[in-house]
């Protein structure tokens, strides 16, 4: 008989349903029961793509006995840390705070109301590993609660009394360094000063750290297991871009070739799995998670615009083309997650024998296909093969004496009759829930690489994705989070509104569409009255209005995914540059300087606000395109603005006779009814370009000045 979780949207909860455990999501029919009974709270957090949470559960949720137990003596709440990334926040930190580590399933035991007492992450079915088994974790934690119960009251006081206040560097700018909110602070220096005076050292220490950390020979940060961490390569390119800094770009390039190489990367299908368990990018963690798809494409983009390496090129368009193909719902968001798992076995929908590959392509061609992406008899994975190209295509053509071209030529149909193949397997499951921070990630990819590479059909699906998120994930003019089979819930948090303001204004920037400049505004403004709070000078991660937990959830940290923190300064900064904002830009540069002591001490977990803090010290090349959006020649206008790397850049322009109200706008006029452009930079502008060559020469001339 399935339980509660049935009734749920979720499809990691949904997976949960027929468990025998008496399963509640986080509602106030849980809390309520938890305080009436007074029974401690079991709190499961995981996601669908996780892959000891399924073991967890095949051990323990599936498992009457234990479910006896569970039910017993806990109200048992099963949560989706992707839905709910404010309870996610809170009870991680308490793990971490308490054990000294974290991950997922985590499984936390509360008080009644809610505070943290206890918890850990996977426990075994039996003790093994010198860990002790579930069940016994529950007899020992019910019999505490009971004859202990002040101890775990007290102990879970001074835990939240931790909790609530502010890490110590963290959101806070020193008082010895506390500016007033206007231009003459504390011993004469503003806000704008001391970003000035400390923000080009901060930037140059976190350079300087993860040089230190950097993997020379296979690129990345750390010995293994590796992550792909985007953001931290975006800061390196804003970095080089501000300083011509040649171990910046090295690194990144380094990095995105080898990972894009390597075993992270689905060859035949496009898209990059979670993460590498080796420092090669050889082996890794096979689920394919939206955000970081949509993230990297973006890096992988920025890469191609400085290079024109057309590697990088093909890493963005078969990124792309993937969430395109298998990660797109219908009505035009994009889905969340696929699996590692199927038939039971991590990544067996994604590797190969040598015997099935020449099954496939004939003999001649499956030797070629095995030399190029190391596929043996021995295997480098569980006795099989994932794909990988240990060699560039310029080495195999040297070595097999066959162009270049031709080797690319016939890799790519074995690709394609491997990949046909390679659908008639079991696919891993496939998390269909669609989350606005997530799909701002892939839109905002989606315009930019629209006019880069000249992909319309890129701009026409972002443009969809846009429409159907304001459209479905809004009600009463405030976003919803999550959406699933026509049903939208959950208030959005500060990285859906942020996330989603910031590619709509990428989007605006792409088509000069004044409502895509107009929604990014509001967003905007939505930012700052439902989370900024101006006597503290932060941003928090829920709206003033949500619901009340235990603490207010905080995180100025990228985790995965860059912070909600990091992409309100960067929209507030963006608005500030399009409206002439300087209440948006007072706010950015606060919550900023809040973060420069942690920043400091903890650069790799800061990328997202790096790059912003690189925005806010650099002045904005700004483009007036004026004309027809839909004309050939304004499209050709506008794929020039993309075409090299130019991240302080803000375009706007459009049709004359629909212009929003801009200061960059204002006395700019079409030249004898034909299109016109103006590129300003550091000040001065340009007189009035009236050909696509002159525009392209005047960015190229502003790339340079972008850099020293």
């Amino acid at each position: 008989m399935a339980n509660r979780l049935a009734k749920e949207t979720s499809p990691y909860l949904q997976q949960h349903a027929e468990n025998p455990v008496d399963w509640f999501p986080w509602d106030d029919e849980a809390l309520s029961k938890a305080r009436e009974e007074d029974k401690p709270i079991l709190l499961s957090i995981g996601y669908s793509a996780c892959h000891w949470c399924h073991v967890m559960e095949r051990e323990s949720f599936e498992d009457e006995g234990t479910a006896a137990l569970m039910n017993q003596h806990f109200v048992n709440i099963k949560v989706d840390r992707e839905e709910r990334p404010d309870l996610d926040s809170i009870y991680m930190r308490a793990l971490q705070a308490t054990m000294g580590r974290g991950g997922w399933p985590l499984t936390a035991f509360l008080t009644p109301d809610g505070r943290f007492f206890y918890g850990g992450t996977y426990f075994p079915p039996e003790p093994r590993f010198g860990m002790p088994s579930f069940k016994q974790v529950l007899a020992t934690i019910s019999s505490a609660f009971r004859t202990r119960r002040q101890e775990i009251e007290e102990g879970s006081d001074k835990l939240l009394g931790v909790l609530r206040g502010t890490p110590p560097g963290v959101g806070r700018i020193p008082e010895d360094r506390e500016p007033s909110i206007s231009s003459g602070g504390r011993g004469g220096e503003g806000v704008e000063n001391l970003l000035q005076k400390e923000g080009p050292g901060l930037l140059d220490q976190a350079a300087r750290y993860l040089a230190s950390q950097f993997d020379p020979t296979h690129g990345g940060f750390g010995p293994a297991p590796k992550f792909p961490q985007p953001v931290t390569l975006e800061f390196l390119l804003r970095y080089h871009d501000r300083t011509s800094d040649p171990k910046a770009l090295e690194m990144v390039l380094t990095t995105l070739r080898c990972m894009g190489r390597g075993g992270m990367r689905d060859h035949l299908g496009g898209g990059f799995h979670r993460y590498s368990v080796d420092e090669r990018w050889l082996v890794p963690h096979f689920e394919k998670m939206l955000y970081d798809n949509g993230l990297l494409a973006r890096i992988y983009l920025h890469a191609f615009q400085i290079t024109r390496d057309p590697e990088f090129r093909d890493f963005v368009t078969s990124t792309l083309d993937y969430l395109l193909t298998d990660l797109r719902d219908p009505a035009g968001g994009f889905y969340s997650a696929r699996d590692a798992d199927s038939e039971g076995e991590e990544g067996l929908f994604y590797i190969w024998r040598p015997n099935e590959v020449n099954s496939v392509i004939g003999e001649e061609e499956a030797g070629l296909f095995c030399r190029s992406y190391d596929v043996t008899e021995s295997g480098n994975f569980e006795g099989q093969n994932i794909l990988h190209l240990p060699r560039s295509f310029d080495s195999l053509s040297e070595s097999a004496g066959v162009p270049v071209e031709e080797i690319r030529e016939r890799l790519e149909q074995s690709r394609e009759a491997l990949r046909i193949e390679r659908e008639g397997r079991e696919h891993p499951f496939r998390d269909e829930k669609v989350l606005v921070s997530w799909n701002s990630f892939v839109l905002r990819s989606l315009a930019e690489a629209a006019l880069a590479l000249d992909r319309p059909d890129y701009l026409e699906a972002a443009l969809e994705t846009a429409g159907f998120l304001l459209e479905f994930l809004r009600k009463d003019g405030r976003l919803l989070r999550s959406w699933k089979d026509g049903k939208s819930k959950i208030p959005a948090f500060l990285e859906d509104y942020a996330g989603l303001g910031n590619a709509l204004l990428t989007l605006y920037e792409a088509t000069l569409d004044p409502r895509w400049l107009s929604e990014g505004r509001d967003l905007a403004n939505q930012v700052v009255n439902l989370f900024w709070e101006e006597e503290e000078g932060l941003f928090f991660d829920s709206a003033k209005d949500g619901e009340r937990l235990v603490v207010r959830p905080r995180e100025a940290m990228d985790n995965a995914t860059p912070s909600g923190n990091s992409m309100a300064v960067e929209l507030l900064l963006r608005t500030s540059s399009f409206f002439g904002s300087d209440d948006h830009r007072r706010i950015a540069v606060r919550a900023l300087l809040a973060e420069f002591e942690a920043a400091s001490r903890f650069p790799s977990a800061f990328g997202r606000f790096l790059s912003a803090t690189a925005t806010a010290l650099t002045p904005p090349t700004e483009v007036v395109i004026l004309g027809d959006p839909k004309s050939e020649e304004m499209a050709e206008w506008l794929s020039i603005t993309y075409q090299r790397y130019l991240p302080a850049k803000v375009v706007a322009g459009g049709n004359p006779a629909n212009l929003p109200s801009l200061p960059l706008l204002e006395g700019r006029e079409p030249a004898d009814g034909r299109p016109v452009a103006y590129v300003c930079k550091d000040f001065t502008c340009s007189l009035p370009l009236t050909d696509s060559e002159e525009l392209a020469a005047e960015l190229e001339r502003a790339t340079g000045t972008t850099r020293g």
